[in-house]
Formats: C-alpha cells, structure tokens, sequence
C-alpha cells in the first residue's frame, strides 16, 4: 500500500477520533449531570404551544379531522391542502432537510429566502402530481416524471444512464439484502446530492452551466450512492460468508488508503457473478469521482469515506455476546461514521467551503444515527447487531456504567438546539416535531403494550421530564414530515413494482406458452402433398423463438381487462400471429432485408427458397382471415367491424414495408421516419389493443387512448430495435446485427445518434405513459410493457 495515503489516512482519523472523544464527552456529562432535562423541559413548553390545541367541539364533526392514513399518499396530501396544512407541513419538512442533508442554519436569512423558494417549487409538483396521478406513481416517483424533469434541466442524458445502471443495481441485488431498501438509500444520497448542486447554485447560473452541473450530479450521485446498497447493506447482510468478507473489505481498505481499486482476485461459490459485477460497477463510480472532483478535494474525500468505513468495520466487528465494551467504544464510531456520511457529499461534489458546515455536520449526524437505531433496535437484536440500543438492552442490568441511548439522544437534541444552533427557535421547532414524529411512528408500528414496556426501560432515568415527552407523544399535532411521507412511499412503489414486475413476466410466460400451443397448423387427412408442405412451411416459421408480444397483449386486455373468454378469443390470437409471422417472411426476403436469421434460426427463405416464402406469407395471411371470420361467439356485426379494421391495418403495414423499400439509401426525416415505423410497428401494436376492445365493444373514447398509446409505444420499440441492431448482442437477439447499416436504411441511430436514438425512444416512452393516465382503468400490463420495450436486450 502508498504509505503516503495511509499515513495521511490515519493522521484524518485520529484527528476527527480526538474530536469525536471530546463531543462524546461533553455528551456524557449532559447526561450524568442530567443539564438537558431542565433546558428541553423548557424547550417542550415554548414548543407545545403550536401543537396542542383544545379542540372546539363544533370542530369534532368537521371534515378536517378526518385525517387520512398518511400511507394514502394522495389522499393525505389532498387532506394537507384542503385542511390548509400543507404550507406549515411544508416549511417544517423542507427546513429539515436544509439543516439535516445540506448542514444549513436556519436563522440565516439567505437560506430562509431559498427554504422559502423550495416551498414554493415543491408545493406546485405535489399539488399538480396528485391532480394528474390517479392510482398511477406521483411524477417524481415515476421514471416518466424523472424523465420530464431530465428534459427541463437538459440532463437527458445522464437521465437515461442512471435509469439503466438502477435497473442493473435491482437486478444484482442479492437475495439476502432487502432489495426495496437497498434502492430506497442509493436513491436517497443520489438526491442528495443533486440537491448540495443546486443548492450551490443562484439565479445568475446559466442553464448550460446549471446542465453541467447537475448532469455531474446525477452521475456523481449515483457514484457515492452505489455504496450504500453494495458495501454498507452487503457486508451487513448475509449474503457473505466469512472469508468472502475479508476478501471484500480488504480490498476496499486498499482502494481508500491507496486511491486505486485493486484487481478483484478470484470469487468462488455461489457469489462470484454477483462480486464481478459489483466489483465492475464500484471501480467505474470510483473512478467517476475522481475525474469529476477537484485536485485538492480529493485527499479530503479518501480521508472522509476511509473515517467512514473504518468506523463502520469497527461497529460491524462488534459481537453481542462481548460483555465488556465501553461507552467509548460504542458511540465513538457512532460519531464518526454518522458525521462523516454527511460531510462526504461535499467533497464528492468539491462544493466551496461553507462556514460552519463541518461543525454542524459533524455534531448533527449521531442525532439521526440514535434515532435510526431506535427506530430498528429489534430487527438489530434479532440480527445480533452491537448498536447503543441492543447493547444496552443485553447488559443494563449488569452494566450499570453503560450511558441509556435515549437519555444520550436528548443529550444530542439539547445540545444541537442551545449550543450548536445558539437557541434558534426554527431550529428549536423542526428538531423537535421531528423528535416527537419519530416516537409516534415507532409506537404506530410497534404498538401500545411494546411501545410502553420499550419506554418503561429507556425512560426510567427521569420519569418527570419522560411523562412530558409522552404527553407530546399522545397529544401533539402537526410534526409529520414530507421525506418520511416519500420514504414510505418509495418503497411501497419499489415493493409494488417488483410484485407488478413479477406478475408481468409471470403472465407473459404464462400466455406466451398457452399461445404456443394454439398457433401450429394442423394438417387433415386427404390433404394434397403440396398443401402439407406449405403448411410445414408455415410451421417452421411460426415454431421459431418468437416473442408473441402481440397476442399476448391482445389476451391480457381480452382476458384481464374486458372479462373476454380465453377460449372464445383464440381465434383472435392465431390471427394476430399469422399476421405477424407473415409480416416477418416479407420484411426477411432477399429483394427486401435479406436476413439470413430469425427467431434464433435461418430465415425461412433460407430453409427453402424465395418463391416459397413469398407463398408461405400469402397462406398465413389468409389464415389469419380465416381465423378472425371464426370468432363464433361475438355479435356478427362486431366480428364484422373486426375484420374490416384488420384488413384496413394489414394494407398500412404494407405501405409501411413499401416505406421503408423506398427510403433506402435516403436520408429521411424524423417526422417520414415516424410515420413508416408506425406503418410498420405501431400498427401491429395498435391491432393488438384494439381488436380485443372491439369484440369487447368499448367505447370509441378509450380505443383512441389506446391507438395514442400504441402509436408511441410502437415507436419506442422500433427506436429500441435500431439501437439493438447497432449495438446489441447477436445471440441474445436470434437474428443479425448491423442490417440497418448493411442494407443503407434510415433509422432512429442513423438520423439522430445513438443518443438522440435514446432520448427520443424516451419521449414516446413518456406520451405513452401519459396517454395511459387518461383511461378509465389502469392497465398495470400496459405500463410494464412500456418498460420493458425500452429496456429489453431482444
């Protein structure tokens, strides 16, 4: 190892340990002499004054008090705005965030103005989301809100990486780490840190200047943010044996003391795919880091995250069943990790020195440490994890030396309210509505009978000053928070979206095997020779790997959406195949794409000849016909209208293939290049949608939704078939790659870049999925579908 790095490594830590030795002791002292009890004892009366009030009785019967479960998240912010709440909720919320994740004081006039500005922003997204969300995800929960707000910023790019590499983080997510909480936190520091970046920004940032900025955000957010799910959460969990916890901490050490990631060595068992991808992806936000920090910033950012790891390996090394560690020993690294998770992100950033900063940081993080570990004391105990809380719990009764955690917490609150933020009274108020809050949240989740014997243990020390807290506990109002609303509303999403994610896969290959059944052509006896072998031909085609996107899709809103008959609509199904199969012989033809491989198989034409491919096609187009004319248990006049709009959409897939022929060689605009991918894609899509609410005789209001949302999500399928054929895997997708270039087609790549290609795969992305928000129902296929066509490798 660089003994350079690690003298300066060391030198970092013992000083920030000096620091944290004296706050700890001036703690201690606190809490022995028991000087926080008269200060907070006066801090709760001036508080309680805004929180507990002697309802009129007149306003007993008033809808105002109907107060909504907060995890109603639309519900409660409708509430907050209807019962005129929702600015203080607001201010309270936002003040916290500007003391907690931007180390700011509240009695500066500056940061007032820009708490002030916030309020204002966020007040119009919330009210404007919950007006336009109905049962969808708010805008800024959804990736197409994340987009949208890529696209006013001039981030798009950034966007779209960091939407990919979080999809590749919940994929490699081991089984023994809580997926939805690992995600929750990367996100967290991710906006984080975007909001330290606009936080140094003003009004006189130009908008190129404020892109470059957040762009580095977001990339860099992402950076600092993928240690959480995969170092912190890792070597917490089980997912590492012993030895593969040494390899892996060891190897971290050397890349924090030495500023270079090492090799990863070699990975037995059952996790080396998953250590080769992590190890992959750290060593790439590493090096992020360093290119986008300033020179003299970064000997500050290795001696920060190596305090925070170092004091992290000291708790995590900690056992339960060890009697004899001293208070030192169990809040020192308290200290130190929890300051220094805060005081990271600046340097990550190389922000400008803001006074105070550091100080407030440093004596601020153990408030949010101690009541996080209160908050998870008994999932702690039951992991056997050495916190203040479950030590303490073990051994009070024989440690009477050991400091109470909870009495140490209001030691911390006291402290932080009269000598770090000099008696502010904002400062006051959001500190504690955000005490009391977590108290009320953890005798929610626990409740009444665990939550009194929790408090008989940890607030036996003072009963008098413990009986006030409790009467805020039961009595105050108004000290919820915006980011706990959030928090527990990104994880229902994440957890709603993993359980979605699974029914779609579930479903589609659910379907997808039923069709599979359903689609080959059976021959009768007295057949002619001839007639078997073109119906052998048809087969082939059709027994090929194919996805069957689109009489799955025409199932799932036949079936699941319209309450159709499985069996009645297997016609439909055959129809839609054939169509679609035939489509592909045409399109795979020597006078047109000239493909050598389909499905995963040589083309059809390659098996045979051109001459009984083009017959092939033919035969299953009147196939299809045949098949929709037999949908015997539909109103006549139904199947009638079916068939006149299928023939009407199999004469525009032609024109788009007749398209597509003419444009070889030429440069096509985007507007000609929409139009001839939805001839040729978004028809098919469309046909899928539509014929099932044909039969299901929807009305003509919710089948023009649907065409819009074919129409984009056709689209972003063809944009995502060019940016395969240009930069994907031959034997992922079944057929070759780089056709479009060899054959001098106009495509998505071609006319705007590979990244253009992406941006606008992600606008129709997002008209897709708003166009879904105006149906009357909420087809949770149709939004996966959507993800799943701009991130598929096939």
């Amino acid at each position: 190892m660089n003994e350079l790095y690690t003298e300066r490594a060391d030198a970092g830590y013992q000083r920030a340990e000096r620091k944290a030795e004296e706050y700890f002791t001036s703690l201690y002292k606190q809490v022995t002499e028991k000087t926080y009890v008269s200060a907070l004892t006066e801090d709760f009366h001036l508080w309680k004054r805004n929180h507990i009030h002697r309802p009129a009785w007149l306003s007993l019967f008033s809808r105002k008090n109907n107060k909504p479960d907060s995890k109603d998240y639309h519900r409660y912010i409708s509430w907050l705005n209807y019962t005129g709440k929702l600015d203080d909720y607001l201010e309270r919320s936002v003040s916290y965030i500007y003391m907690r994740d931007l180390g700011k004081a509240l009695d500066s006039a500056h940061t007032q103005t820009r708490i002030q500005r916030v309020i204002d922003d966020v007040k119009k997204l919330l009210l404007r989301s919950n007006d336009a969300s109905r049962g969808f995800q708010p805008d800024f929960i959804s990736l197409s809100g994340m987009y949208r707000w890529a696209q006013k910023e001039g981030v798009e790019s950034a966007a779209i990486w960091v939407i990919h590499k979080l999809n590749q983080v919940a994929i490699h997510i081991p089984k023994e780490m809580n997926a939805e909480h690992a995600q929750r936190k990367l996100i967290k520091i991710m906006i984080g840190v975007i909001m330290h970046a606009i936080e140094e920004m003003d009004e006189d940032t130009t908008a190129i200047e404020r892109a470059r900025r957040l762009d580095a955000a977001i990339r860099l957010g992402y950076s600092y943010g993928l240690t959480y799910p995969f170092i912190d959460d890792l070597l917490d969990s089980g997912a590492l044996d012993a030895e593969e916890k040494k390899q892996y901490t060891s190897l971290i050490r050397r890349a924090l003391l030495t500023g270079t990631v090492p090799e990863p060595g070699e990975w037995s068992g059952s996790n080396s795919e998953t250590m080769q991808y992590i190890h992959s992806e750290l060593s790439e936000a590493f090096e992020c880091i360093k290119a986008y920090q300033e020179p003299e910033m970064q000997q500050t950012f290795f001696e920060l995250s190596y305090m925070f790891f170092h004091s992290q390996e000291l708790d995590r090394d900690k056992e339960l069943s060890h009697a004899d560690y001293t208070n030192e020993e169990l809040y020192i690294p308290v200290i130190l990790k929890s300051a220094a998770s805060r005081l990271i992100v600046r340097s990550v950033i190389s922000a400008p020195e803001d006074e105070g900063f550091d100080q407030r940081s440093f004596y601020y993080g153990i408030y949010n440490q101690l009541a996080d570990d209160f908050a998870d004391m008994f999932e702690d105990m039951r992991e056997g994890a050495v916190t203040p809380y479950t030590y303490y719990l073990k051994y009070r009764d024989s440690r009477p030396d050991l400091i109470n955690p909870f009495e140490l917490y209001w030691a911390v609150i006291s402290n932080l309210i009269h000598n770090v933020y000099h008696n502010d009274a904002k400062t006051r108020e959001v500190i504690l509505d955000r005490a009391i809050n977590g108290l009320k949240r953890c005798k929610a989740r626990l409740g009444l009978a665990k939550y009194t014997e929790v408090m008989d243990i940890f607030a036996s020390g003072n009963p008098a000053f413990y009986r006030l807290v409790e009467q805020m506990v039961t009595k105050a109002e108004d000290v919820d928070f915006l980011d706990k609303l959030l928090r527990d509303q990104m994880v229902n999403v994440l957890i709603n979206d993993r359980k979605e994610k699974e029914y779609f896969a579930e479903t589609v290959n659910n379907v997808r095997e039923q069709i599979n059944n359903l689609m080959r052509i059976t021959k009768t006896s007295g057949m002619a020779p001839i007639q078997e072998s073109l119906i052998d031909a048809a087969n082939y085609s059709l027994e090929g790997d194919g996805k069957r996107l689109r009489p799955i899709l025409a199932w799932v809103m036949g079936v699941n959406e319209y309450g159709l008959s499985a069996s009645a609509i297997e016609p439909l199904l055959r129809s839609l195949e054939y169509m679609h199969t035939a489509s592909l012989i045409f399109d795979d033809l020597p006078t047109q794409d000239n493909a050598s491989s389909r499905r995963g198989r040589p083309t059809l034409h390659q098996v045979h000849n051109s001459a009984t491919a083009e017959l092939t096609g033919l035969f299953l187009i009147q196939k299809a016909i045949q098949e929709q004319a037999s949908l015997q248990k539909f109103d006549p006049e139904t199947v009638l209208e079916l068939i006149r709009y299928s023939s009407q959409k199999a004469g525009e897939m032609c024109m788009g293939q007749e398209m597509d022929l003419h444009s070889r060689g030429k440069a096509l605009t985007l507007e000609q290049l929409n139009r001839m991918c939805f001839y040729k894609t978004g028809i098919a899509f469309e046909a899928s949608l539509v014929m099932p609410a044909i039969l299901a005789q929807v009305k003509e209001t919710e089948i023009e939704i649907l065409k819009k949302y074919a129409y984009h999500a056709g689209i972003a399928f063809q944009i995502r078939d060019d940016l395969l054929d240009f930069e994907g895997d031959t034997n992922l997708l079944g057929k070759p790659v780089g056709k479009d270039a060899q054959n001098n087609n106009s495509t998505f790549v071609s006319i705007l870049g590979v990244e253009g290609a992406k941006q606008e795969m992600w606008e129709h992305y997002c008209l897709a999925m708003e166009s879904l928000q105006k149906m009357p129902r909420s087809p949770v296929f149709l939004r996966h579908l959507l993800t799943y066509i701009v991130s598929r490798n096939s």
